[in-house]
Formats: C-alpha cells, structure tokens, sequence
C-alpha cells in the first residue's frame, strides 16, 4: 500500500533523530544540541535569533528547548558575549568533532542515493512546505 509524504516524513524525521541521536551520544550530545552548535559556529546569535532560526527544527516545545541550552551552558560549550550567544573554545572544538561523526553518518544515511536525487528530493520537499504554509496563513 502506497503511503501518503506526510508518513514518509515523520518516520524519516524520527529514524534520523534516533539514529543522530545514538550517533551524537558518543560525545555527550544530542540532535537538537548539535544543531545549536552548527548554527552558532556560523556566527553569535541574539538570544531571539537563535529561536527563531531553531524553532522550526524544535519546534514549541519551550521546555525541551530551555533544557537543551541549559545543557550546553552547563558543559561550557555556549557562553554569551555582548548579548550574543556564541560558542566557547571548547564548544568550538566539540563541535568540529560533531562535525565529523556528522558527515560520516549522513554518507551512510544517503547510500545508494544520487547527488542528483538528493537534490531533487530537497527540492519537492521544500517547494511542498513553502506551499503548505502559504495554504495555512
């Protein structure tokens, strides 16, 4: 039985955030904590940025959120500087190894999968989003 996108993703988005998250756990992170120290080794953040850039990743659930950065200031790994949130030395360095075991699991997560299809299927998906919240306002 064909099944609808709206399956496909949700059992992709959880398959990947269990499997990023046994990846991640070797260096004490979690999914979610990663993205955060990808987004600001980019560059600070205000406080506001950083949950409006994270939010559609979390989504709203403001504890979880609150939870996770706790964490990473707990560990040292985000600190704030003139009001931005940025990442400490040692943030930096974890996130550089993160990076890594990142990159060598999304090779194995998109074997056998062309640059060409993968390109295409970011494309549909996000073409589809667009639509769907442009439908919802």
């Amino acid at each position: 039985m064909n099944k609808p996108i709206g399956y496909w993703i949700k059992r992709l988005d959880a398959a990947l955030e269990g499997h990023l998250d046994a990846t991640l756990a070797r260096l004490k992170l979690t999914r979610r904590q990663w993205q955060t120290l990808k987004v600001l080794a980019e560059s600070p953040l205000s406080p506001g940025q950083l949950e409006g850039i994270l939010n559609p990743l979390w989504g709203s659930d403001k504890r979880r959120r609150e939870n996770e950065l706790a964490a990473l200031v707990g560990h040292g790994l985000i600190i704030m500087i003139d009001e931005r949130i940025t990442l400490s030395e040692s943030g930096h360095a974890k996130y550089l190894e993160a990076q890594r075991i990142v990159e060598e699991s999304r090779k194995d997560l998109s074997m056998g999968i062309g640059i060409d299809e993968y390109a295409m299927a970011l494309s549909v998906l996000e073409r589809m989003t667009l639509n769907a919240e442009r439908l919802t306002r």
